[in-house]
C-alpha cells in the first residue's frame, strides 16, 4: 500500500511491482498522466497487480447513488452535484498538502478532486469537455483550497464539482437530477471519522448510519412529493476483499490503476483550462502512455 507524500508514489509503486509485488496507491495514484503511464508499464511488465485506492466509491452516499440510478429511479441523468467542502479559514502549517505546491503534489485538486472525478466518471464516463476555477484562497497559502470544475460528458449530462476549505455554509454532498426525480444527500460517509477517532472496520455496526447523513428523493415538478431514503453501510472493506481476489488470481483489481491515470487527464485539462480560461477537451488517449 503506496500512501506516501503523492510525489512519492510512482517511483514507490514502481518499486514494489519490480519487486514481485501488487501495489494499491492511494490517490492521486502519480502526478502526471505521463507518471501514471510508467506505472501501467511496470505493472503490465512485471504481471503484478495495480489498483489505485479510490475508496469513496464505497462511501454510503455514493452506493445509494449508484443504487437509485442502477434501478432506474430517477430516470435519466442530465446532472450532478458533489460537493466536499469545509470551513478551515486557515491554512495547516502541519499539513504536507496544504504547505506543497501542486506541481509537486499539494492542493485540493489532487486530493479531494481525485475522488469527486473518479465519481463523476464512474456515474456518466469520461467527460469531453473541462472548465475550471482553481483558487489559492486562503492567506499564506501555496496550494489550492478552493476549487470548482464543470464537467460534460457524451450525451449532454453535466457534472459540477466542488471541492473547498473555505465554505462558512456547508452545501449538499450530492445534488443529482433525473428526468423524473432528484435525489440529495447530506453530510459526509462516517467511516473516516470512526477510524480516525480510533474504530475499526472489524466492529460490529461499521459503516452504518450515525445520524450524520440524510438523503431525500423528490418527484419531479412544483410541489413533488419528497421521501427520505435509508442510507446503506459504507463499505470500504469492500475493496480489500477485491484485492486480495485479485492477488489470488480470481478477479480484477477493484480500480483499475487506469481509472486513476483517467483522472489525471482530467486535472490536467483543468488546469489548462484555469491557464487559458477556455474550455478544454481532456486527453485521454496521451493519458494512455
Amino acid at each position: 500500500m503506496v500512501a506516501t507524500p503523492n510525489h512519492l508514489h510512482a517511483t514507490q509503486a514502481i518499486t514494489a511491482l519490480e519487486l514481485g509485488l501488487a501495489a494499491v496507491v492511494d490517490k492521486p495514484i502519480a502526478l502526471s498522466t505521463r507518471e501514471a503511464g510508467t506505472m501501467l508499464a511496470a505493472a503490465e511488465r512485471t504481471g503484478r497487480p495495480l489498483a489505485a485506492f479510490q475508496n469513496r466509491r464505497w462511501d454510503s452516499d455514493f452506493l445509494l447513488l449508484r443504487e437509485t440510478v442502477a434501478g432506474d429511479q430517477l430516470g435519466g441523468l442530465f446532472r450532478v452535484e458533489s460537493r466536499f467542502e469545509r470551513f478551515r479559514p486557515e491554512v495547516n502549517t502541519a499539513s504536507w498538502r496544504e504547505e506543497t505546491p501542486p506541481g509537486a503534489g499539494g492542493g485540493l485538486l489532487l486530493d479531494l478532486g481525485s475522488h469527486l472525478i473518479d465519481q463523476a466518471h464512474v456515474l456518466l464516463g469520461k467527460p469531453q469537455r473541462v472548465y475550471a476555477e482553481i483558487s489559492l484562497a486562503r492567506p499564506g497559502a501555496v496550494a489550492d483550497d478552493d476549487c470548482f470544475l464543470a464537467l460534460e460528458f457524451p450525451g449532454g449530462a453535466r457534472a459540477h464539482l466542488w471541492m473547498s476549505t473555505q465554505a462558512p455554509s456547508i452545501g449538499p454532498r450530492w445534488r443529482v437530477w433525473g428526468r423524473r426525480r432528484a435525489l440529495e444527500v447530506w453530510g459526509l460517509d462516517p467511516q473516516e471519522g470512526y477510524i480516525r477517532a480510533g474504530g475499526r472496520p472489524t466492529d460490529p455496526g461499521y459503516g452504518g448510519p450515525d445520524g450524520s447523513q440524510r438523503a431525500v428523493l423528490t418527484e419531479g415538478g412544483e410541489g413533488g412529493a419528497a421521501r427520505e431514503l435509508p442510507l446503506p453501510a459504507g463499505r470500504y472493506g469492500d475493496f480489500y476483499a477485491g484485492m486480495a481476489a485479485a492477488i489470488r488470481g480470481e478477479g480484477p483489481v477493484p480500480v483499475p490503476a487506469q481509472a486513476g491515470r483517467d483522472v489525471l487527464a482530467v486535472i490536467e485539462a483543468a488546469r489548462a483550462s484555469v491557464a487559458t480560461g477556455r474550455v478544454v477537451t481532456p486527453d485521454f488517449a496521451g493519458a494512455a502512455g
